[in-house]
């Protein structure tokens, strides 16, 4: 997607729709709200409906309350040709007018194409049953191709030998490519097919120390740098400077934050040579006013983006808010990443809750695309997720749902608990040869959590770890209960382990959720006593978060009986009063260490 400043539009977007589902699906409306969005415009997409009644067990007038199956491109003023099917010429005619304008004004402009389907959706469908009427008008009108035939002999533009010789090197074209199509099916590599059909239990551990992620110290100052350095003339809001000013401080103190170091991960990405987009409802400031990645002048407005001091003709920072859609935005971003294996794509939720809306896109694309088709995709996911009292739909990402669709190595899923940990995490997604879509479980309270930090050789050295081993136990052997968690409810663990001194609890991070890092796992297991009791700590109810898929896959691998704390299970992801949120996370807590502990 480029701006005409940047070299023009060079591909035509072609979409080829359906009369039923141009006016019923939801996703059209949101697509024609993308088309003149900074970040999502293509130069003008050509939208074609074939308008056949293709969905002929529902008549127009149950299937739209419009005249027009096209009457939904109106809310974007875009020209929509009307034009009978029946006459080619006419159909030509309105395609170079509709290029024409996409050419000229490099919008979105729409074809209307109203013909009829002859067949059934297949062999054993029979439209008569619904549209009988119709049906009989259609049996018994001659195709268009015959009467388009006639009309140009009757003109004396073509002759009948001359319309039958184009007719059979039409169908003999249609039979070499069935040909050709069907011979390389048959010979194709043995490994090809590997590729298209994942095997079950073919899953491979990711090599994260494999892939340098870690920085030299000299890049991690060139990118703080770019945060108190800015423009002549430029005025940075008063309240936001000390927030900039902060970030070369934390480097100093060793106690880099999560945007701080998200914000190294994508500068020295760039650096690296990787495009990075980030893309989503409120990323430039982030919906938690931590990111701040492109500032507005306090005085004049404009805009300055830091990062794009890296900038180079292979690798650009694309950074936008995007119109409040998650169906559409995250299929454009989805496409967007096949396009561009080699970028770092990012879509982030508003919370993480709200890409439910794009369930659609997950369940048909993200996870299965690569079994179904072989299409690989590595775009990211990034899901605000954690208990912090704000009610059912501003809690949880539903970790539950993305662990329920992973299999045969599909995509990567992650809940980090540090800043380096999600750094890292990052830049292995963009340097590592290995093209699978991530889902990451960012945080909201623990974004500003002052334990919540990592220090500076945690980014110039190292890798991303999926489990994050506990450094406070001095005497493995007078451990009895070792935990296992992700994410933010081990910082509350933690702070009860200190204030009650109770050293014979272990907090074991499981940052990688899937694939599941069960060797990993079992090693550090290992470091305490067998007799030690295994408990899953969690958040979410029982019958959410990671625990259904941990209870059903773990076990096998560790030999171990593993205990559950958690909610209780709800049809709700959380309790929509702030008191009874707290006493459910202290109840949380109490069961790990006991109401004095």
């Amino acid at each position: 997607v480029l701006d005409k400043s940047e070299g023009g539009f060079t591909v035509l977007p072609v979409l080829i729709h359906g009369d039923a589902a141009f006016a019923g699906q939801g996703v059209v409306a949101e697509t024609l709200n993308l088309s003149q969005l900074r970040g999502y415009r293509t130069g003008g997409t050509m939208h074609i409906v074939v308008n056949n009644q293709v969905g002929f067990t529902t008549s127009p007038q149950y299937s739209r309350s419009s005249v027009y199956a096209t009457d939904v491109a109106r809310m974007i003023q875009a020209p929509i040709f009307h034009v009978n099917g029946d006459d080619p010429e006419a159909v030509a005619r309105v395609g170079k007018l509709a290029f024409a304008y996409r050419e000229t004004f490099r919008k979105d402009v729409v074809i209307d194409m109203i013909c009829y389907r002859r067949r059934g959706h297949n062999e054993a469908d029979n439209p008569s049953f619904t549209q009988p009427l119709m049906y009989d008008l259609i049996d018994a009108k001659r195709s268009t191709r015959k009467l388009y035939t006639e009309s140009l002999i009757g003109r004396g533009d073509i002759t009948i030998e001359e319309a039958e010789q184009a007719l059979r090197d039409y169908q003999q074209e249609l039979e070499r490519a069935f040909t050709e199509t069907k011979d390389a099916a048959i010979s194709q590599p043995a490994d090809a097919g590997a590729l298209l059909r994942p095997q079950p239990g073919g899953e491979a551990p990711a090599d994260y120390a494999g892939v340098p992620t870690a920085i030299p110290a000299e890049i991690v100052k060139r990118i703080i740098d770019t945060q108190v350095s800015m423009p002549d003339g430029f005025t940075v809001h008063p309240r936001l400077l000390p927030q900039l000013q902060r970030r070369a401080a934390m480097v100093e103190q060793d106690e880099i934050d999560w945007a701080t170091g998200e914000l190294l991960a994508f500068g020295s990405t760039l650096i690296d040579g990787h495009a990075v987009r980030l893309i989503g409802q409120d990323s430039r400031r982030g919906t938690f006013g931590q990111r701040h990645a492109t500032l507005v002048d306090r005085h004049t407005g404009a805009e300055y983006t830091p990062l794009k001091t890296f900038n180079s003709p292979a690798a650009k920072f694309h950074i936008y808010d995007s119109l409040l859609s998650e169906y559409a935005a995250v299929g454009f971003e989805y496409g967007y990443s096949v396009a561009r294996p080699e970028a770092l794509v990012c879509w982030e939720a508003q919370f993480g809750d709200f890409v439910n809306g794009a369930q659609t896109i997950v369940d048909e694309f993200i996870s299965s695309g690569e079994q179904k088709w072989g299409q690989r995709s590595g775009v990211v996911l990034l899901l605000p997720h954690g208990y912090e009292g704000q009610g059912p739909d501003h809690s949880s990402a539903r970790v539950e749902r993305f662990l329920s669709l992973c299999a045969q190595d599909n995509m990567t899923v992650a809940l980090p608990s540090t800043p380096a940990s999600y750094f890292h995490l990052l830049r292995w997604q963009a340097l590592s040869p290995r093209v699978k879509p991530m889902i990451v479980f960012t945080p909201k309270s623990m974004l500003r959590l002052k334990t919540a930090v990592s220090a500076a050789s945690d980014f110039t050295t190292g890798s991303f770890r999926p489990v994050i081993p506990d450094a406070g136990i001095a005497d493995p052997a007078a451990v009895s209960r070792v935990v296992l968690c992700s994410g933010k409810i081990y910082y509350e663990l933690a702070e009860r382990r200190k204030a009650a001194g109770a050293v014979n609890v272990a907090l074991i991070r499981v940052e990688q959720l899937y694939p599941l890092p069960a060797e990993q796992v079992s090693a550090e297991l290992a470091k305490y006593p067998a007799a030690a009791q295994v408990t899953w700590v969690q958040e979410e109810p029982a019958n959410m978060g990671g625990w259904p898929f941990m209870a059903l896959h773990l076990p096998e691998h560790i030999d171990r009986r593993i205990a559950l704390v958690s909610r209780p299970a709800s049809s709700a992801p959380a309790n929509g009063k702030a008191r009874a949120h707290a006493a459910e996370q202290a109840a949380i807590v109490d069961a790990v260490f006991g109401r004095n502990g």
